[in-house]
């Protein structure tokens, strides 16, 4: 059976498997040549992509058909002999005089250097043309050098201000040591952070306690000076290659490293305490993770993954949520609806901000949702100041103020999200601009505003009812 050759095979099967094998084998044998004449004229790049296109659709390679790129040489550079003599190229050339207005006299030899010339070796003597080169070459030479030289002088104000523009590290004083500390700690975004505290604190449904009040303020203030400094040390190589966090004093070199760590250790550790002991446990639980949050999650994933903008979100949240347990001493839905609304403001915020910073962050290497995707960036910020109407229509669901503050806050709460859906269909700096600075005085009005409508305790609400008659009392 197996000896009967393929021409007595019968069928249809068998002569399709036959006509096809007849067909391909010329093919495949003229390829295989091909690529071993390749191989010998060119042994080094024999084998390449192209190639291996006739395994997909069996092209048929030509002899005199190259496959590989090849880069082409660059070719040398040609020597332009400039004539001397001539006025029109002459004028082109750009004549740079020399400084030192000596001259040397290296024309004329001795007679000695002729007469100790090697033996065997015939001194030809030059042609009356190349001579007449030399001669006008050697007297503009001297013309050149009878100018006077251009010497640029710098000026004292001049290398002033020039060693101002560059990195150097910086002798701090004592005096300027408060200055220096507010920058490590980003007091801007302390006092933002204080003050979301105190609007958690204020919003708690419990009478007024100003000392308990200075004192979780304080800690909150202490944490969050920790956390940015942290923040600091970690993203030093990162923020000397950023125009907006270059001026920062551990970049700068105004403070060393260890005095950064000092400094954050002798806020941390003490705000932390304060916290714990002094208001509750669980407001001082809830300043640690912050600032855990802050520099072993948030930092590290502003270089790996977008995710980092939703962390700082919730970093952002927690400061609300930690004035109202430090009121009230437990976690309730109120304090969970006041950072809901820090949640959400932040996208629109930061978004914004981002927008218009992205070559920025692309430097210094942080993988923002503004450089890596622009689409989702001004989806997400839309979507959370839509987000902000439905909180805000929650709050008095949730017994934290009256019916109110839904109507009042409309008109605020609608007008970023008109920004924010300018910014969504433009996507240009001018709309992201916008909707940052929206987002600056939007917040404030809207802590204020949940202040105004806030809803009396129990207790007051008790006190400003009238007595009920007593159904045993006399009528008159």
């Amino acid at each position: 059976m197996y000896k009967t050759p393929c021409s007595r095979l019968t069928g249809l099967v068998g002569a399709s498997v036959k006509q096809k094998l007849v067909q391909t084998f010329p093919q495949c044998n003229q390829t295989a040549r091909n690529l071993i004449q390749l191989h010998r004229r060119d042994p080094s790049n024999w084998l390449t992509y192209q190639h291996l296109n006739f395994l997909k659709r069996q092209y048929v390679a030509k002899n005199n058909s190259e496959l590989h790129q090849r880069a082409i040489p660059k070719p040398a550079p040609s020597l332009t002999i400039v004539d001397e003599r001539d006025d029109s190229v002459e004028r082109q050339v750009q004549r740079i005089p020399t400084i030192d207005p000596v001259v040397t006299d290296t024309v004329s030899q001795p007679e000695d250097v002729a007469s100790k010339a090697t033996p065997g070796i015939s001194t030809v003597k030059p042609d009356t043309e190349d001579a007449a080169v030399q001669e006008d070459a050697v007297s503009s030479e001297v013309v050149t050098s009878d100018e006077t030289p251009h010497i640029q002088v710098e000026t004292e104000e001049a290398r002033e201000a020039r060693l101002d523009r560059q990195w150097k590290q910086m002798k701090i004083d004592v005096a300027d040591l408060p200055q220096v500390y507010a920058k490590l700690a980003k007091i801007k975004l302390t006092a933002l952070v204080v003050t979301s505290a105190a609007a958690g604190f204020a919003m708690a449904p419990v009478p007024f306690d100003p000392l308990l009040f200075f004192v979780s303020s304080l800690g909150t203030g202490l944490a969050s000076c920790t956390a940015n400094s942290i923040n600091q040390y970690f993203e030093v190589p990162f923020d000397s290659n950023m125009n907006r966090t270059k001026n920062r004093p551990l970049v700068r070199g105004q403070i060393s490293p260890l005095h950064a760590v000092s400094f954050a250790l002798a806020c941390g550790i003490p705000g932390v305490a304060l916290l714990t002991l002094a208001v509750n446990p669980l407001t001082g639980f809830l300043g640690a993770l912050n600032i855990f949050l802050y520099t072993c999650c948030y930092t590290p994933l502003k270089r790996l993954s977008i995710t980092n903008t939703w962390v700082g979100a919730v970093v952002g949240a927690i400061p609300p949520i930690m004035g109202w347990t430090a009121a009230t001493g437990c976690l309730d839905q109120g304090a969970l609806l006041m950072g809901g609304f820090l949640y959400s403001w932040q996208f629109p915020h930061f978004n914004a901000l981002s927008w218009n910073l992205r070559e920025d962050y692309s430097r210094g290497g942080y993988r923002m949702m503004s450089v890596t995707h622009p689409g989702m960036c001004k989806r997400v910020a839309l979507r959370h100041s839509v987000g902000l109407i439905g909180l805000s229509t929650v709050a008095p669901v949730l017994d934290v103020t009256t019916w109110t503050f839904p109507v009042i806050s409309l008109p605020i709460n609608l007008y970023i999200s008109y920004l924010a859906i300018r910014f969504y269909h433009k996507g240009d700096r001018s709309s992201a601009r916008k909707l940052f600075f929206c987002s600056l005085w939007h917040l404030p009005m809207l802590l204020l505003l949940l202040l105004l409508c806030k809803k009396p305790r129990r207790d007051q609400e008790e006190a400003a009812l009238p007595p009920a008659a007593s159904p045993l009392a006399p009528q008159s």
